[in-house]
């Protein structure tokens, strides 16, 4: 099964496909898209959604995690991320992909063992899970690939549970 974790945002979106042969976990692709902060908002989100259907087009994943929004300060980032997170969604819907929407705590939780770990742990965790020889760099593509992991542990588990 090949998941695709995404980190929304209209600046940088994190992407990640990450598979899972038995007990290892199998990087295949991960990057970002961005566009220019100097451009409309409407184009970027267009560029997004372009990119997006692209990767899912080349990459063909079966399903697609998402963070769910969390945000308990800044308001003001909260609106263009859910814009990009709907975008994202529609990109999935439009392919047919299944959608799993986790918290930050179960991403956490997935690739740390922790639920409240800091970035650069998961950071850590996600370079050392998929023996990745240097860091994900900028940190939405560390934090697509962790989610991703985490679709493809409960996408495993849920597969496990409906063998019962």
């Amino acid at each position: 099964m090949l998941a695709l974790g995404i980190d929304p945002g209209t600046a940088i979106c994190g992407f990640g496909f990450v598979s899972s042969e038995g007990s290892r976990l199998v990087p295949h692709a991960y990057g970002a898209l961005t566009t220019s902060p100097k451009a409309r908002m409407e184009d970027r989100l267009m560029k997004l959604y372009d990119g997006l259907d692209a990767l899912i087009k080349e990459y063909k994943p079966d399903v697609m995690g998402i963070e769910q929004l969390f945000f308990n300060r800044n308001v003001t980032t909260a609106i263009p991320v859910g814009q990009a997170r709907g975008v994202v969604l529609l990109a999935a819907a439009k392919n047919g992909l299944e959608i799993a929407e986790h918290t930050p705590l179960q991403v956490k939780q997935a690739v740390t063992g922790y639920g409240k770990a800091r970035k650069e742990q998961v950071i850590y965790m996600v370079s050392k899970l998929l023996h990745l020889a240097k860091p994900p760099k900028p940190d939405d593509v560390a934090d697509a690939l962790a989610v991703a992991i985490c679709t493809t542990h409960c996408m495993a588990s849920a597969a496990w549970r409906n063998r019962l």
